[in-house]
């Protein structure tokens, strides 16, 4: 049994994460100050003894006894990482500082959660792990963008300076149950608006591509990455290589829900990149890993969850 800190830990990833971590027989605490994470998502764990909740906020230091970390802080989508983007900005830099820092003191090991954003709107396609990006430094998205290329840096920085025991994946687009109705991501939006029966919203010409990975195949992957010896450290792609495109995703969704809604298309929102996925050659070979789920079977899932949320 391993005690096991997990920042960010009732939000999307994070709530699905308490409850692998937990089914293997571990001990979690789970941080979050609730900005985007949400206590439902995590209610039903409130009775395991294994599981602690502290209502905690990065941005000021945290201490505990623990074996692994696991670093998910940060509001993760566009609507909410600029409704303050100094905020994102401080949880992102300070809260890899009062992790990495915690972690050097009690030695144990730390997961940063990063993301395919470090890579900006590539010029390189698909992107490999060795490709350094494109960034737009003071853009509109900015503050998650650069927040997490600089949480990168001190995590190899503390490797270097302090031998701290890091391990860097990033997070290709995501999806799946208890992620927030609101939250603007793409999978989101367009599974609200067609339950709706609304017009789904395309911003730009909806050629832009993306990659999208279930849940469960990506928490899969956090927990091999913390599981390789020392010497791997990452950073590593997590994410699902098979590319779609907006409005195809839009289509899948209307026939999967048998929706009414039509699509409409919005002119494209700033700094949004053209094309999303990822190389991973390091991810099969190094984690074993590769995603198992379908879109359309994890899109399934996804909305009979929205299904559930809207009715209550």
């Amino acid at each position: 049994m391993k005690r096991i800190l997990i920042t960010g830990g009732a939000g999307f990833l994070g709530s699905h994460l308490c409850e692998k971590l937990l089914a293997d027989g571990n001990e979690v605490i789970c941080l979050d100050n609730y900005f985007t994470g949400r206590k439902k998502n995590i209610i039903h764990l409130l009775d395991n003894p294994g599981f602690e909740l502290v209502r905690h906020d990065v941005t000021s230091p945290y201490y505990a006894e623990t074996d692994e970390i696991y670093n998910l802080a940060c509001p993760a989508s566009p609507i909410h990482y600029q409704y303050n983007p100094i905020k994102t900005v401080k949880t992102s830099v300070l809260g890899a500082i009062h992790m990495l820092g915690l972690a050097k003191r009690i030695k144990a090991k730390i997961l940063q959660a990063s993301t395919s954003e470090v890579y900006g709107d590539p010029t390189v396609h698909p992107q490999p792990e060795e490709y350094w990006g494109h960034v737009n430094p003071a853009g509109i998205r900015s503050c998650y963008d650069e927040g997490k290329r600089c949480a990168e840096t001190l995590f190899f920085d503390y490797h270097r300076q302090h031998a701290v025991r890091i391990k860097v994946v990033r997070i290709f687009n995501t999806y799946g149950p208890y992620m927030h109705p609101n939250d603007g991501r793409v999978v989101s939006n367009f599974i609200i608006q067609a339950l709706r029966n609304e017009d789904i919203t395309i911003y730009g010409d909806g050629l832009q591509s993306r990659s999208f990975c279930y849940c469960d195949d990506l928490i899969r992957g956090f927990a091999a990455m913390m599981d390789t010896p020392d010497r791997i450290t990452g950073p590593i792609n997590l994410g699902n290589p098979e590319e779609f495109t907006i409005r195809e995703l839009a289509e899948i969704i209307i026939d999967l829900t048998g929706s009414k809604s039509k699509t409409i298309y919005l002119p494209k929102v700033g700094d949004d990149p053209m094309q999303r996925q990822p190389v991973i050659d390091k991810a099969r070979t190094i984690l074993h890993w590769t995603p198992a789920v379908p879109l359309r079977e994890g899109l399934k899932k996804t909305i009979a969850y929205f299904e559930e949320e809207l009715r209550r």
